[in-house]
């Protein structure tokens, strides 16, 4: 068992930074309904390098528990605060009591973070920030295709292929309702941002970020791998400030899409 001084650690991310040689740490964000009855357990981390990328495996050192110890968490990780990266989905019956744990081990430190159903930690603005009333963005993959919305976001049923070194076209169809600044709605821009979250190599995204009008649009980019393997990238729609308000979940959406590279 993990002791409780390693879970606050974890969750409260005081150490401090530097470029490199640091420890990275989950965190707990919180939880939301979803419209069948089951709940989401939202998860971001902290690396606490201000420049170095680091890659855990899921496996032994990047688990989730129970169930399985790859349940979509991110094994790549960008410097500095990452907020609502993934969430696990738990039945309606899960309880305020049982836990799903997050546990990090890297450079000699193990980290664990326990996501759970307390009312303290719901997430209450994916149905509309109070302020003014802001829904996370809508993303499909297909013009008319089924929508997600909120850190949980939505998957793609469908692998895509690709090929180490060419360039792998990605298109993500955006809608918003263009309320996350009241008194310039109009001046709202939605921000589209792809992600390694999954996978052995490095990935290279051209553009990384488009920036699309308050209502949403069309974003398009390339990634193109540097190895062969399974991928999987995260795209961010952010209609807000996550730097800002990312502890508020109140201004993003994630999609997620799965690639198979070949050499």
């Amino acid at each position: 068992m993990l002791s409780l001084p390693l879970v606050g650690d974890a969750q409260q991310s005081l150490s401090p930074m530097s470029p490199a040689g640091q420890t990275v740490t989950p965190a707990f964000e919180g939880w939301y309904k979803n419209a069948d009855g089951t709940y989401s357990i939202s998860f971001g981390y902290m690396n606490r390098n201000t420049s170095e990328q680091v890659d855990i495996p899921a496996g032994e050192n990047n688990s989730i528990s129970p169930g399985a110890p790859n349940q979509g968490q991110p094994t790549h990780f960008d410097p500095r605060r990452h907020y609502g990266v993934f969430a696990v989905i738990v039945p309606a019956d899960f309880g305020v009591d049982k836990r799903v744990i997050w546990t990090i081990k890297f450079r000699d430190k193990t980290y664990a973070i326990p996501g759970h159903l307390k009312p303290d930690w719901e997430i209450d603005a994916i149905q509309g920030e109070a302020s003014a009333d802001n829904t996370p963005p809508k993303l499909r993959f297909a013009a008319n295709g089924m929508a997600g919305m909120g850190p949980g976001g939505m998957t793609s049923t469908e692998v895509l292929k690709a090929s180490v070194g060419l360039p792998l076209a990605l298109t993500m169809f955006v809608e918003d309702d263009a309320k996350a600044e009241p008194a310039a709605r109009a001046a709202s821009p939605v921000d589209i941002t792809w992600f390694k979250h999954q996978g052995v190599g490095v990935v290279t995204f051209a553009p990384k970020t488009v920036r699309l009008p308050a209502v949403g649009g069309t974003a398009k980019t390339t990634a193109t791998f540097s190895q062969a393997g399974e991928y999987l990238l995260r795209i961010r729609a952010n209609d807000g400030a996550v730097a800002g308000a990312g502890h508020a979940q109140c201004c993003w959406s994630n999609a997620f899409v799965r690639v198979t590279v070949t050499p």
